[in-house]
């Protein structure tokens, strides 16, 4: 039996993916949650199997709930479900260590066959979804050359020294969207904190 986790913040949403999986004879609903937090604690003390996580959420966005619940049951497989398949979403939590990636509109079959092929240890991602990994893959790396321009906004307002609630205000996004744009800043110029961020874009002209 495998054992899942389901993660949303809309309740209609979470009500439907329990009903869909009680369906299956191999499948387990062991819990719900309405947050990024509320999985990450329940992951530590029902250790499912595979978490079914949705991306946008209030409080730990799904991106940087992903290794957080790999920490807290280093077992646990995360199949994403999302609305959202723009490449930053995507390769993101490829990145963070989702093993599969579903949009939501996917069928009752296709989402318990990602979720039985994330648990054997393989992984499941939509055609529209793949083709995006396999770009990103097959892409020449130059350093710094990827940055999208959103992404150079945000690291110029970094380089100004501004928290992420001013970078935020600044550009009119969410928190958790600029740190997600963080993030893919440190992915993408090879860096571990915003100062060696800001230093490595300084070296490479990008500021």
């Amino acid at each position: 039996m495998i054992r899942v986790l389901v993660v949303d913040d809309h309740p209609i949403v979470r009500q439907g993916l329990v009903s869909v999986l009680s369906d299956e004879e191999d499948l387990e609903v062991v819990g719900e949650a309405r947050s990024g937090r509320e999985a990450i604690g329940l992951a530590a003390r029902l250790r499912p199997d595979v978490v079914l996580l949705d991306l946008e959420m209030d409080d730990v966005d799904g991106i940087e709930a992903i290794p957080q619940l790999r920490a807290a049951h280093p077992a646990v497989e995360v199949l994403v479900f999302t609305a959202y398949d723009t490449d930053e979403r995507v390769l993101g939590a490829i990145r963070a260590g989702a093993r599969g990636y579903l949009l939501k509109g996917a069928s009752a079959d296709e989402i318990a066959r990602g979720i039985r092929s994330v648990a054997s240890g393989g992984s499941y991602l939509e055609p529209r979804v793949a083709s995006k990994v396999l770009a990103e893959v097959s892409a020449p790396r130059r350093p710094g050359s990827t940055l999208s321009e959103r992404e150079r906004e945000v690291l110029r307002l970094v380089a100004d020294g501004l928290p992420t609630k001013q970078i935020a205000a600044s550009l009119s996004i969410s928190e958790r969207t600029v740190k997600f744009h963080v993030n893919s800043i440190f992915h993408k110029l090879g860096a571990d904190n915003r100062a060696q961020a800001v230093a490595l874009a300084a070296q490479r002209g990008l500021l």
